[in-house]
């Protein structure tokens, strides 16, 4: 059954591959646009969708969740690599964006903190001593 997950992760790979080539020629370029978080995204309904209908067995579960883990980090080590290379051909605006890019999501990430609410945890009362007859006395 471990094999199912690597085979619905397989689908949704060449499945998102192909709709960023297509995505990619709608918008006139010649390469691939968001193939693979398409495919992750694939990934994530098809296993939202089977879980509500009760159609994904735990050994499968296991198997996608297993190669989604392996998946993402080299995707995403992959993807990275090609776009600092873009970048840096890009010149200046590439690297700007990125770097404001990053300085918007570092905000949004202290806004965030800081309206979570607070919860303040109630201060026991300090316990003099451990004998039970000396409680009821008081």
């Amino acid at each position: 059954m471990i094999i199912y997950g690597t085979a619905l992760l397989a689908v949704c790979h060449l499945l998102g591959i192909f709709l960023g080539d297509l995505l990619g020629q709608a918008m006139g370029v010649k390469t691939n646009v968001g193939g693979v978080g398409i495919a992750m995204l694939l990934l994530i309904f098809a296993r939202l969708y089977m879980e509500k209908n009760d159609k994904l067995p735990k050994l499968t579960e296991l198997g996608v969740e297993y190669w989604g883990a392996m998946y993402i980090p080299v995707v995403v080590a992959m993807a990275a690599q090609q776009d600092m290379v873009a970048a840096l051909r890009g010149g200046p605006v590439a690297i700007l964006s990125a770097f404001a890019a990053a300085a918007v999501c570092a905000c949004v990430i202290a806004v965030i903190n800081r309206t979570e609410a607070k919860t303040e945890e109630p201060v026991p009362e300090p316990v003099l001593h451990d004998n039970p007859l000396l409680t009821e006395a008081e």
